[in-house]
């Protein structure tokens, strides 16, 4: 009896407001893939659509088109740490399970208000603590992205300018709109897909995929952490698995005995490691290209139009 045919997924890693990049790398997907098998894939953007680039508005338009330019794609948009922030100030994130006001998760990063000068206009009183993080006012020299800050500690100025509102104004609360607010409003925190086919050195596995823009923290249980990502737990000040950077690098160990990709962006770079992915070589730095995996094939797509057939 035949075999069926692995279907194909594509990952693709943080855009960051660069639409041209975006444009490139989908065009050059396009190009790289079987007609039949890209009109069919699964294709799962990993988050972070906003801020540093120029054109956040016009990547949110770009998505949006997708699922009727391409019906009969499959399409996941993951939240990003950026993304959660941008709508956690255009009030768009779920209210607290607990009936908690948003003001509450401020309390364990108070110290850092003064220095990130944290959003403090129209609407503040309840903001979710990214919201504020999101809008405040941050100048001087990044050391960490080795760049200059771009209104906050987020980059949001491009984001705001890209809606036609300068950075930290309540005016982007009208200028956004509503489909956009729609789009940032339905994101998910994390996705999982059983059988998905994935070649490795033993040939080619079938696996559990779980894709989350950052990564599972190590030292928490795996469940625990599925289950609030799913919740979309607004009482969290900040979410780890999509803004923590060592303790969400490797594969958590009780998922090791069983073959689980986990599949994530936000790092600033390509790094491929068993079943152990994560796919964002641009960090919205604009001299970076946008790059996106096929699997089972692994093969790396790039903005650029270089293919890596072979990524490890």
């Amino acid at each position: 009896m035949a075999t069926s045919k692995a279907r194909m997924v594509c990952c693709v890693g943080d855009i960051h407001g660069y639409i041209r990049k975006l444009q490139n790398l989908w065009s050059n997907l396009e190009k790289a893939l079987p007609p039949s098998d890209f009109q069919s894939a699964l294709i799962i953007f990993l988050g972070d659509y906003c801020d540093r680039g120029p054109n956040t508005k016009e990547v949110i338009d770009f998505l949006i088109s997708l699922p009727s330019n391409y019906p009969n794609q499959r399409h996941i948009f993951l939240c990003g740490n950026h993304d959660l922030a941008f709508a956690a100030f255009l009030g768009l994130l779920p209210s607290p399970v607990d009936g908690s006001d948003f003001s509450a998760t401020w309390e364990e990063y108070a110290m850092n208000e003064e220095r990130e000068r944290w959003y403090k206009g129209e609407g503040y009183e309840n903001m979710h603590l990214q919201g504020r993080r999101w809008a405040g006012r941050m100048i001087g020299f990044n050391r960490a992205k080795n760049t200059d800050y771009q209104g906050s500690i987020y980059d949001a100025a491009p984001t705001f300018q890209s809606y036609g509102v300068p950075h930290g104004s309540a005016e982007l609360r009208k200028a956004v709109p509503d489909e956009h607010k729609k789009f940032l409003a339905d994101l998910v925190w994390v996705h999982e897909e059983d059988n998905v086919s994935i070649e490795t050195e033993k040939g080619v596995q079938n696996c559990k995929l779980i894709a989350v823009h950052a990564g599972l923290e190590k030292g928490k249980g795996v469940k625990e952490q599925l289950n609030y990502l799913r919740a979309k737990d607004t009482r969290i000040p900040k979410v780890e698995p999509l803004s923590g950077r060592k303790d969400v690098w490797d594969i958590p160990e009780e998922l090791r005995g069983t073959p689980t990709i986990v599949v994530s962006g936000h790092h600033g770079k390509v790094h491929i490691e068993e079943l152990r992915l994560i796919i964002d070589q641009g960090g919205g730095i604009e001299s970076n290209p946008v790059a996106a995996i096929v699997f089972p094939s692994k093969t790396l797509v790039l903005d650029t139009g270089d293919i890596v057939s072979d990524s490890r």
